[in-house]
């Protein structure tokens, strides 16, 4: 009985172990996972690799400075300069771009600063700025308010200097979007966020369609040289996974009320 129960120990050590080896850790945006598109692909991974993605849900700021730390073994983020100023700086040995969707101006339905009739993002934000109406900005970081501020400077404007209408709320997405739908305000929101928020109240999108407002999403693992511990050989496996056709069908094959959320856009290497 006693040679029973330590087989049964050793057992569940060595499977414990194994199971241990196959997890990994993924830090992504909180517009990624807002999206719902990570409750389609991480149980696919799972499934098809017997990888389990264990995701660390930030602002892309936070996802890069984890990946510097080495605390995760990959990242999936959306602000390119950035991006590539990590892999230069050695942290992450290549960047992978794996799908797209856009960024669109949310608003009040009354639109009471008239961005619906401007016809780019920089006048669309000058013309909020004008009339002083209350804006969201997530003010965390994140991609999307790195893309937010650049935009801000392509309209020659600085939020540093802007009163009590520009609201920075140093949240993620959906609650900045919930902070916007409180106070009747304009924000700045990733498509797929916007699709996927169920509490839009009076809030519409006003403007969309300026090729400024592209919104690229990659993949970089954590270099193993700087951080040797990082799981390197299944930050790959779901790397390759990512990038597959598969995993395509799955990405444009995503929709909500009929729109499709990203595009599919992963090169072969």
């Amino acid at each position: 009985m006693r040679q029973s129960i330590m087989a049964l120990f050793l057992a569940c050590i060595t499977a414990t172990g194994a199971w241990a080896e196959s997890v990994m850790r993924m830090a992504v945006t909180t517009s990624f996972h807002n999206s719902g598109l990570a409750d389609v692909l991480v149980p696919q991974i799972r499934e098809n690799l017997g990888i389990d993605v264990n995701l660390l849900v930030v602002g892309t700021g936070q996802a890069l400075r984890l990946g510097r730390a080495g605390d995760v073994d990959a990242i999936l983020v959306h602000s390119r300069s950035a991006e590539e100023a990590f892999v230069a700086e050695g942290y992450g040995p290549h960047r992978r771009e794996i799908m797209y969707n856009d960024f669109v101006l949310v608003g009040p339905e009354g639109d009471p600063a008239g961005i619906a009739q401007t016809d780019s993002a920089a006048a669309a934000l000058t013309a909020v700025a004008s009339a002083g109406a209350p804006f969201v900005s997530r003010g965390d970081d994140s991609g999307t308010h790195k893309k937010e501020l650049s935009l801000w400077q392509a309209a020659s404007q600085d939020p540093a200097t802007f009163g009590s209408w520009y609201k920075a709320v140093g949240a993620g997405m959906g609650a900045a979007l919930n902070t916007a739908a409180g106070l009747d305000a304009y924000i700045m929101s990733d498509r797929a966020s916007w699709l996927n928020f169920g509490n839009k109240g009076g809030l519409t999108v006003l403007f969309e369609g300026d090729p400024i407002l592209f919104n690229q999403y990659a993949y970089l693992p954590v270099d193993a040289q700087r951080h040797p511990h990082v799981k390197a050989d299944l930050a790959r496996q779901v790397e390759n996974w990512l990038t597959s056709p598969g995993a395509g069908a799955l990405i444009d094959g995503y929709t909500i009320d009929g729109e499709q959320l990203f595009t599919f856009n992963a090169q072969p290497e």
